[in-house]
């Protein structure tokens, strides 16, 4: 697409859905999915990379056009020694309806050395995602972005004019949670499975799962007290087992002061505490995880020793336990504060029927049933999200 008519519109922050800060960089946008104060706090590369990665970050336009272009400068991730990673896809949701999908090629990408943990960049060009022959007359456009992609928006071209999309009036859904909830192995950004379960609930997502980064970091219970939201869940301790950060007596009362902030200026918000998926490696062995590249293939192993719970080291179990007590005693002051032990949402029976691939992270189809859980129990009837009447 590429005639005088075309209309180029730089993008900007009114047509992102699904951040909560945008970065003004020398190619264009950057959107984040936390703001700069809590930016200045992360500690680790870890994070910095994942809250860049857009997850759940979309733009969102009313328009006539039949042809979209959207030129984007990416940044991947790949690790030395293993197959390069999927290009990242461009979902197109046309009123709500998945209608086109792109990738694009070029951009940077980072080399990571699991052994050494060295890194080292190679540059690249931009590259352009392309639409076309989408339905004509007004429409919703929604462009989700790659959830495993850092990606720089530059410039959006159209054959037809747009405008912000009005607001739809849904309820905001705040949801926090660790790599399950980022995405991982997730076929493209609308089949993540908090994207799946806002489509079934009616919702606009805010994701801020975080790739091996949900720690109960205060900075992010900040950035959950101040962004506007009408739900709000928290999905807690696989990455706390896995990268045996600390132990019980630190856990419980960083639970609380993860609670107490997002509760001082969310006070009467329905508040939901997930606990971790059914993980076997996990369910009684500490951690930390490490890789096993057995077989020519990435699965991780837990390596603490299960003799030490009894001196506090934690394990999914211990951590469910404890988020049920937790949450148990604090719901009597606090009526709109709920439990949902994540076996429910992929338990014994999802296991058997669809393992995971690398032991601790679902494929698309673990996605797709925890998202479907989710929906059914949360946002179903009787669910602590349900639409409530009179």
């Amino acid at each position: 697409m590429s005639t005088e008519h075309d209309w180029i519109t730089p993008v900007t922050p009114d047509i992102l859905r699904g951040v909560l800060d945008v970065e003004r960089t020398p190619h264009g946008l950057l959107p984040h999915r936390l703001p700069a104060r809590a930016r200045r706090q992360i500690p680790d590369e870890q994070l910095t990379i994942a809250e860049a990665q857009p997850s759940g970050v979309r733009l969102a336009f009313r328009t006539r056009a039949t042809a979209v272009e959207l030129d984007t400068l990416r940044t991947t991730r790949a690790y030395r020694g293993l197959p390069a990673p999927a290009d990242g896809v461009y979902d197109l949701l046309v009123d709500g309806r998945l209608t086109a999908q792109a990738t694009v090629t070029g951009g940077n990408v980072r080399t990571i050395d699991m052994v050494t943990q060295s890194v080292e960049l190679r540059e690249g060009p931009p590259g352009t995602a392309r639409f076309t022959d989408l339905p004509a007359g007004d429409k919703t456009v929604e462009i989700w972005l790659p959830h495993t992609e850092i990606t720089e928006l530059i410039a959006l071209r159209t054959d037809a004019p747009i405008e912000p999309a009005p607001d739809s009036g849904r309820r905001v859904w705040l949801h926090h949670g660790s790599s399950i909830s980022h995405g991982s192995n997730a076929a493209h950004p609308t089949a993540i499975w908090p994207a799946l379960a806002a489509a079934r609930g009616g919702v606009e997502l805010v994701n801020l799962g975080f790739g091996g980064s949900a720690l109960l970091d205060p900075f992010t219970a900040r950035a959950m007290r101040d962004a506007p939201a009408d739900l709000i869940s928290v999905k807690i301790g696989i990455n706390i087992v896995n990268g045996d950060v600390m132990r019980l007596r630190a856990f419980t009362p960083a639970v609380h002061g993860f609670l107490d902030t997002i509760r001082d200026g969310h006070p009467a918000t329905p508040l939901l505490v997930v606990s971790p998926i059914l993980c076997p490696v996990q369910e009684d062995t500490p951690g930390p995880l490490a890789p096993d590249f057995d077989g020519g293939t990435v699965r991780f192993k837990a390596t603490g020793d299960p003799a030490e719970r009894a001196a506090g080291r934690l394990t999914l179990n211990v951590i469910r336990r404890e988020l049920a007590r937790i949450v148990g005693q604090r719901a009597v002051d606090d009526p709109n504060l709920h439990y949902l032990d994540g076996r429910e949402l992929y338990g014994e029976a999802d296991y058997a029927e669809l393992p995971l691939p690398d032991a601790v992270h679902p494929d698309p189809a673990g996605h797709r049933r925890i998202g479907e859980n989710f929906a059914r129990l949360v946002f179903g009837a009787g669910g602590p999200f349900a639409v409530t009447t009179g």
